[in-house]
């Protein structure tokens, strides 16, 4: 039986097993230890506004040069997997959030404080991408989807691990303790990462990107330096990347798909629910550890269902909108001051889909793109969340001072971003799966003759072989 187009096999496709296994898991767990870092600051916000002396607005900023950090780096990041490796990026990456850890730990001041998150997120910004690189490189492109969608199940376990652990460590032997101590996971990690990983089984490397002549200077010799040779290298990722309409359409699947959780988990989700909803901090810490257990359990499913069928990508994204969309309004509208638990319930439990549904951006992008630019096309797509995470995130802030704390006008945010990513979405989908289209169509052939149960008469060459051929 044939491979059916969704599920075909591409040449040097890599043949996964208990190896390819090992070798990401270490990668999952920089990442895993990564997001533990990232979110503490979200179990210790009480304890940073008295350890510095800090109002809500300087609080928030913590938050917001995060993401801004985070979005930032992406494409860099992804230049630097393309040139690099992953091993070495992801490295950096361990030791960079381990030092911003610690430094946080031991900051006497706001501003170093600040410095010090702003060295984790550089860090942290490295982990994802390197582990997105890492499973296309050791497992089967069928396999990409449920590997992406893996990943982000570790991280949102990292997010839990933050709210379970770290919370009543801190409240039980100090802040200085508290992150100090959680620091030295980012040593575990960095042992099995520098002894152990590789970036790819052997014979299964990425080509070797060409690199251009040096240009001749004014005097007849070539210019001396690499910085000509470098700077070609970054231009040449990042239009071809963008070039592609996959990796288009993958940002804006991405930046349609998150924002909404993140927004409310990262900053907004707490105080929408104390102050518009009335919910004791317990009831609404729950509220929220419910979005991350949906956003867990619904991981797998989204990667099982576009792993064996990948014409579901983008039934699955739109559907992710138009249901956090509906739940929202239904929240925002419903008579009175307060929604009843059931609809709150119902709200959380859907804004778990857009993680899961946020994946899916990079399952257009990584078909659209070669080996040798994966990290770029990565980089690009994931900034596509933050950037709209971050528009939100200040958004929101401004109409609530604007309207005097009005939740119902500042979130409506929501439902314009949401509007400008599907109508982009809808707008890149016939050009990106027509050129995908392509891609199966070309390399589908490649492998018949292997398959052929016996040789086909020369005489006679067969249509659709002929109708194939290059011209």
């Amino acid at each position: 039986m044939s491979a059916s187009p969704d599920r075909a096999g591409i040449p040097g496709d890599p043949p996964g097993g208990g190896r390819a296994v090992a070798v990401w898991s270490i990668g999952v767990a920089v990442y895993f230890v990564a997001v533990i870092f990232r979110t503490s600051l979200g179990v210790a916000g009480l304890d940073a506004a008295d350890r510095f002396h800090v109002g809500a607005s300087a609080l928030a900023t913590f938050s917001l040069l995060q993401l801004l950090v985070y979005a930032g780096m992406q494409i860099p990041v992804g230049l630097m997997v393309d040139r690099l490796g992953t091993k070495k990026v992801l490295t950096l990456g361990a030791v960079l959030f381990t030092v911003g850890q610690l430094g946080f730990a031991l900051s006497p001041s706001y501003g170093m404080a600040l410095a010090a998150r702003a060295l984790l997120g550089c860090g942290d910004a490295m982990t994802f991408i390197s582990v997105l690189r890492l499973g296309t490189r050791w497992f089967p492109a069928r396999r990409g989807p449920l590997m992406a969608q893996l990943a982000g199940l570790v991280g949102m376990a990292g997010n839990l691990v933050s709210t379970l652990v770290l919370a009543p460590v801190l409240h039980g032997v100090g802040w200085t303790a508290a992150f100090a101590g959680s620091a030295v996971a980012g040593l575990v990690v960095l042992v099995p990462l520098v002894l152990f990983l590789r970036d790819h089984p052997e014979g299964y490397g990425p080509k070797a990107v060409p690199k251009p002549a040096p240009k001749p200077a004014p005097g007849g010799t070539a210019a001396a330096g690499s910085g000509g040779a470098s700077g070609g290298f970054v231009r040449r990722q990042i239009r071809e990347s963008w070039a592609e309409p996959g990796t288009r359409l993958g940002l804006w699947v991405h930046f349609t798909t998150q924002f909404p959780a993140m927004v409310f988990l990262l900053l907004w989700g707490m105080p929408f629910l104390v102050e518009a909803q009335g919910l004791s901090r317990t009831t609404a810490g729950g509220l929220l550890t419910l979005v991350v257990a949906s956003n867990m359990a619904l991981g797998l499913v989204y990667g099982q269902v576009v792993g064996r069928r990948q014409s579901a990508r983008i039934p699955l994204a739109l559907g992710t909108v138009g249901l956090t969309a509906v739940l929202w309004a239904a929240v925002l509208v419903y008579p009175g001051d307060r929604a009843p638990m059931w609809l709150l319930v119902s709200l959380c439990l859907v804004l778990g889909t857009c993680g899961p549904a946020s994946m899916i951006g990079f399952d257009f992008a990584r078909p659209a793109n070669p080996a040798e630019r994966q990290g770029t096309a990565s980089g690009i797509t994931n900034m596509g969340g933050f950037i709209a995470s971050m528009t939100t995130l200040l958004t929101v802030g401004v109409l609530l001072d604007a309207t005097g704390d009005n939740y119902r006008i500042a979130f409506s945010t929501v439902f314009v971003l949401e509007a400008v990513g599907v109508i982009s979405i809808l707008r890149l989908r016939p050009r990106a799966l027509a050129r995908e289209a392509d891609r199966v169509r070309v390399t589908i052939p490649a492998q018949e003759p292997e398959q052929e149960p016996e040789p086909v008469p020369r005489a006679c060459p067969l249509p659709e072989t002929a109708g194939r051929e290059a011209p």
